[in-house]
C-alpha cells in the first residue's frame, strides 16, 4: 500500500513537472512569436518598412527553428546517457535566460543593426533550448506512466503548449488593454519577457523535485561502454526519425498559425481591434487545451494512430472553410473558425508524446524523439506564418493559406497511416542485438 502511493505521488510530481516545465517553455517561446506580428517588425526592423520590415520579422521567428534539431542532436545525445532529468533543467534555465535578455534588448532606433543581430541571435538560443525540451519532458511523462495510461500522461507536457499561449496571449490582451498601443509599443511588449523570470523560478523548483526516468535508470544500469546512441539511432531507425518528422508537420504548421498568424492578420487586414483578436485567441486555445488532453486518453483506448488519422481529417476538412468565417470581421464566427481548429489540432497533438515513445528503443529513444521533432517543426511550423504572409501578398485570398495547410496536413495523415500502431509496445531497455535484429527484420514490434 504504501509503495502504492509513494508511486503515485511520484507520478503526480512527474505530471506537474513535464506540465510546469513545458508551459514556461512554451511561454518564452510564443512570447516571441505574438510580438514578431504586433511590435517587432517596426522596432528591429524599421528601414525595411511596414511589409518588408513585417516579412522580416516573420522570418526571424523562423529562423530559431533551424537550430532546434541542433539542441535536439544535443540534448537528446546528454540525455540518453546523463538523464531525462537534468537536461530539462538545463533547458528551462536557457530559455528563461534568453527570452529574459530580449525583454532588456535596445530597439534598431536606439542601437541600429546590432538591436537586429542581437535579437535574432537571442531567438536562435531559444530555438536551440526548445529543440531540447520536448524530448525529455515527452519521455519523462510516459516512462513514468502505466502501459494503460501512457497516452493520457503523455498527453501532459503537450498541454504545456496550450497552457503556455493561454498565458502568452493574455498577458499580450492585458497589456494591450491596460497601457493601450502606443504605450505597448514604447516599452509594454518588454513586461511578458521579463516576467519569464518568475515562471523560471518556479519551473526549476519543480523540475529539481522529479525523479529520474525509471527506464532510464534500468539503462543506465544495462548500458555497455561501447555503446553509441547517435549513430545507432541513424545506422537502425532513419525511417523512425523521417515518420516523426513528417507526422508533426501539419499539427505544427496550423499550430503556428493559431499562435501567431491569425491575431495580426485579422487586425492588420480584417479591422479588428487587437485586443478583442488577442482576446478570442486565448479562449480558443482552451480549446487546444481540452482536446489534446482528450486526444491522449483517447489514444489509450482506440489506438495512437487511429487519434491522429481522426485530427488530421478534421483538420484537412476545416483548413479551408475556417477561412471563409475568419474573413467575416465577425468576432463570434472567429472564435467558432478558431475553436473548431483546436479539435484537429488536439486529437492530432496528445498522443504524440505516446506514439513516439514507443516508436523507438531506450537507448535512442531521447535522441529519436527529439530530432524527429525537431526536424518536424523546420518542415512545419518554422516558416509557417512566413509562407501564409507571402501567399495571402500574392494571391489576395486568404483561403490559399487553408490550401497550404490541406496540402501539408495530407502529407501527414499519409506518413502516420505508415506507422504500426504501437500502443501496448514494451518500453522496457533494449539491448544492442535486439535494436540491431528489429532494423534487420528478425525481430518485430
Amino acid at each position: 500500500m504504501a509503495n502504492t502511493i509513494d508511486r503515485r505521488r511520484e507520478e503526480r510530481r512527474v505530471l506537474a513537472g513535464t506540465l510546469v516545465g513545458t508551459t514556461i517553455e512554451w511561454y518564452d517561446f510564443f512570447i516571441y512569436a505574438q510580438a514578431a506580428g504586433l511590435v517587432f517588425g517596426e522596432l528591429f526592423f524599421a528601414p525595411l518598412g511596414a511589409t518588408g520590415g513585417q516579412i522580416a520579422s516573420w522570418a526571424s521567428l523562423g529562423i530559431s527553428f533551424l537550430f532546434r534539431p541542433l539542441g535536439a542532436v544535443i540534448a537528446g545525445h546528454l540525455g540518453d546517457r546523463l538523464g531525462r532529468k537534468r537536461m530539462l533543467v538545463l533547458t528551462l534555465i536557457l530559455m528563461g535566460a534568453s527570452t529574459s535578455l530580449i525583454g532588456v534588448l535596445p530597439t534598431y532606433a536606439d542601437i541600429g543593426i546590432m538591436a537586429t543581430v542581437l535579437l535574432v541571435l537571442l531567438r536562435v538560443l531559444q530555438g536551440f533550448s526548445a529543440g531540447g525540451e520536448w524530448g525529455g519532458a515527452a519521455l519523462m511523462s510516459v516512462e513514468h506512466a502505466p502501459k494503460e495510461r501512457r497516452g493520457f500522461f503523455g498527453a501532459y507536457p503537450q498541454i504545456g503548449v496550450p497552457v503556455g499561449m493561454i498565458l502568452a496571449t493574455f498577458t499580450m490582451w492585458v497589456l494591450n488593454l491596460a497601457i493601450g498601443p502606443e504605450a505597448f509599443l514604447a516599452w509594454g511588449w518588454r513586461l511578458p519577457f521579463l516576467f519569464s523570470i518568475v515562471l523560471i523560478v518556479v519551473g526549476y523548483l519543480i523540475r529539481r523535485s522529479v525523479e529520474e526516468s525509471p527506464v532510464f535508470l534500468e539503462l543506465q544500469e544495462r548500458r555497455r561502454e561501447s555503446s553509441a546512441p547517435l549513430s545507432m539511432l541513424f545506422r537502425h531507425h532513419t525511417r523512425e526519425v523521417v515518420l516523426t518528422a513528417l507526422i508533426f508537420i501539419a499539427n505544427n504548421a496550423a499550430g503556428y498559425l493559431l499562435i501567431a498568424f491569425f491575431t495580426t492578420y485579422v487586425s492588420t487586414v480584417i479591422g479588428m481591434p487587437r485586443e478583442t483578436a488577442l482576446l478570442m485567441t486565448t479562449l480558443a486555445s482552451f480549446g487546444w487545451l481540452i482536446f489534446t488532453m482528450a486526444g491522449g486518453w483517447v489514444s489509450d483506448r482506440i489506438g495512437r494512430v487511429r487519434t491522429f488519422q481522426i485530427g488530421y481529417g478534421l483538420l484537412a476538412v476545416w483548413s479551408v472553410p475556417m477561412w471563409f468565417l475568419i474573413d467575416t470581421g465577425n468576432v463570434g464566427l472567429y472564435f467558432v473558425a478558431l475553436f473548431v481548429l483546436t479539435i484537429g489540432l488536439g486529437l492530432s497533438y496528445g498522443p504524440q508524446s505516446a506514439l513516439y515513445a514507443e516508436m523507438f528503443p531506450a537507448d535512442v529513444r531521447y535522441s529519436g524523439v527529439s530530432i524527429g521533432y525537431a526536424l518536424g517543426a523546420i518542415l512545419g511550423g518554422a516558416f509557417a506564418p512566413l509562407i501564409a504572409e507571402l501567399l495571402l501578398k500574392n494571391t489576395g485570398a486568404s483561403w490559399s493559406i487553408g490550401v497550404y495547410i490541406l496540402g501539408i496536413t495530407i502529407v501527414s495523415l499519409v506518413a502516420v497511416s505508415f506507422v504500426k500502431e504501437t500502443r501496448g509496445a514494451p518500453l522496457d531497455t533494449q539491448s544492442i542485438e535486439v535494436v540491431t535484429a528489429r532494423a534487420s527484420g528478425t525481430v518485430t514490434r
